[in-house]
């Protein structure tokens, strides 16, 4: 049976030590004190504000949020707290029963408002047909009348007289009108 085992490679060890070695240095300068030149320096560069070799740049404004919390008193940040929760929760019973009543709204504009509004239109589109087809019997009727009749009263009636006319069929009727 053949056994497999990991031998490191002394290279990248020896690499490994040096590398640690040159940071262990590096950290020690960082930690001798500076002179009052070097210190103003630091602060007049904005782009890296250093202090004790611990870079700011580096913190996060979550981090720098949650320093300032001892700053609050303890009751102060309860009553924030509190505040926050109630705000909150009136926000999403709020939200909640606005979809709610959306949907109510919504769901019975398509089940009553649909079918209402197609109902009107149809009515509507039935009484143009019995318009247009009163007209063109009316149409036909003067076409099919003799010329005299049309033009000039017939005898014993006086212009100004109102003289029934023979009902004209008024088409199909639907029930109720």
């Amino acid at each position: 049976m053949v056994r497999l085992e990991e031998v490191p490679d002394e290279e990248i060890l020896r690499q490994q030590r040096a590398s640690t070695a040159a940071a262990a240095a590096a950290d020690d300068d960082d930690w001798e004190e500076e002179d009052d030149s070097d210190a103003e320096s630091d602060f007049s560069d904005d782009s890296e504000v250093s202090e004790r070799g611990l870079a700011l740049k580096e913190e996060t404004v979550w981090e720098r949020i949650s320093a300032l919390r001892d700053i609050i008193p303890p009751s102060t940040r309860r009553s924030i707290a509190s505040t926050f929760n109630t705000t909150t929760s009136y926000a999403f019973t709020g939200g909640l029963l606005l979809g709610k009543l959306g949907w109510v709204v919504t769901t019975s504009a398509l089940l009553v408002g649909l079918p209402f509004a197609l109902a009107v239109e149809d009515e509507s589109r039935i009484v143009a047909q019995e318009k247009e087809m009163m007209a063109q019997q009316q149409g036909a009727q003067h076409m099919l009348a003799p010329a005299g009749a049309s033009g000039a009263p017939a005898q014993g009636q006086q212009a100004g007289q109102y003289q029934p006319q023979a009902q004209a069929p008024q088409g199909l009727r639907p029930p109720g009108f």
